[in-house]
């Protein structure tokens, strides 16, 4: 199978004329694309601030100025990072590119420093997609969506040889997370309490979270729970959907739903595996737009107080777009999905299934089978 990622081409345009950062989560595939650009770029350095002798080159700026790339690995956890790129950036050999690369999100590392306005492109890494493996693999979309319910789109899982491979993989992973990214943002005996919460949450997946009730079960307070939540966040371990708020008439309630970039970490059904992946190649697509076109584009879902809900909306700006419902097989649009297409006739609506029996339109809803809807989303 093709290792190559979709947004190689479009970052070797932006290395071009700014600096560019690439997040995304632990083994995701960030370091095999580095290396893949740095192919296309005379005498390029990749320097990694966690191996020392990398890191000396990198506090003493000694980087060659003749290669055509330099690649910055993991540079967040450095000190005054921002005023380390911008001075990099601004003194660099003349036509030199420069590559960041992390696996957590740069906004939440708040080091004082100068701004890096005006001076990079920022993008986003996946794991792989539905439509990702279709293109670069080949694959039918219905055996892609099988791959990815059954592995999760890390690459090392996602292509392994066997299902065991996979599995061992995922277990290391979990370990290491732990281990050594968490302990980035909090305190050795805080390991686990985090471990814990992770715990509940592949548990929880596709349900509201209330987390003062989930501080109560770990015998911490709200404010740590929330602070716990937010730093496997940061790792990209989890994401939160949040409810849509504008121009629904009745009040819905607060609380977002969890999921994981990694569908492999889900406990629970086939139904919950598949609103997982869904919810994570919908966050890649919004992601991807906000990143490649600048767009102001939003995931995140309806529910009432009733507990009516819908999985999943898609807005732009403050226009709900895109109306979603995710089902196993059940093909018959609830009467909350066909009231809410009627409240909003420019939003399409769709019943995504991954096991139809046939296709259909019922009123404004379209019946339509998962995988090929899923193959065209931007990402």
């Amino acid at each position: 199978m093709d290792t190559s990622r979709a947004l190689s081409s479009r970052i070797r345009n932006d290395l071009e004329r700014k600096l560019v950062i690439l997040t995304g989560p632990r083994q995701a595939g960030k370091t095999t694309l580095a290396r893949g650009l740095m192919a296309e770029f005379p005498r390029a350095q990749y320097l990694n601030w966690d191996v020392p002798a990398d890191r000396k080159l990198i506090l003493d700026h000694a980087w060659s100025p003749r290669a055509g790339l330099v690649v910055f690995d993991e540079i967040h956890k450095m000190r005054d990072w921002k005023s380390f790129l911008k001075g990099a950036w601004d003194g660099r050999g003349e036509g030199q590119a420069m590559l960041v690369t992390g696996s957590a999100r740069m906004e939440t590392f708040r080091q004082g420093g100068e701004s890096l306005a005006g001076r990079y492109f920022a993008w986003r890494l996946h794991p792989f997609s539905l439509r990702e493996l279709v293109e670069a693999n080949g694959m039918a979309p219905q055996d892609a969506l099988d791959r990815l319910l059954e592995r999760g789109g890390f690459p090392e899982p996602c292509l392994a040889q066997n299902a065991r491979d996979a599995d061992r993989w995922r277990a290391q992973y979990a370990t290491d997370l732990i281990r050594e990214d968490v302990l980035e943002f909090s305190r050795v005996q805080e390991i686990n309490s985090l471990k814990l919460l992770l715990e509940l949450l592949r548990e929880r997946v596709g349900t509201p979270i209330k987390l003062s009730n989930l501080a109560q079960m770990l015998q911490i307070s709200p404010t740590t729970a929330t602070r716990y939540l937010e730093i496997l966040e940061a790792l990209y371990v989890v994401f939160r959907v949040t409810p849509w708020h504008r121009d629904i008439s009745r009040a819905i309630l607060k609380e977002a739903k969890v999921y994981f970039f990694d569908t492999g970490m889900v406990w629970g059904d086939a139904d919950t595996r598949l609103e997982n992946a869904v919810a994570a190649m919908l966050l890649r697509h919004v992601h991807y737009r906000q990143d490649a076109e600048g767009k102001d584009i939003g995931l995140h879902i309806i529910r009432d107080k009733e507990g009516h809900e819908v999985d999943f909306v898609l807005s732009e700006g403050d226009r709900l777009t895109d109306l979603i419902e995710v089902k196993h097989a059940e093909t018959t649009p609830s009467a909350y999905l066909h009231r809410l297409a009627e409240n909003f006739p420019q939003a399409r609506v769709v019943q995504i299934v991954a096991e139809p029996r046939q296709e259909a339109q019922r009123g404004r809803v379209e019946i339509t089978a998962a995988a090929p809807w899923l193959a065209e989303l931007a990402a």
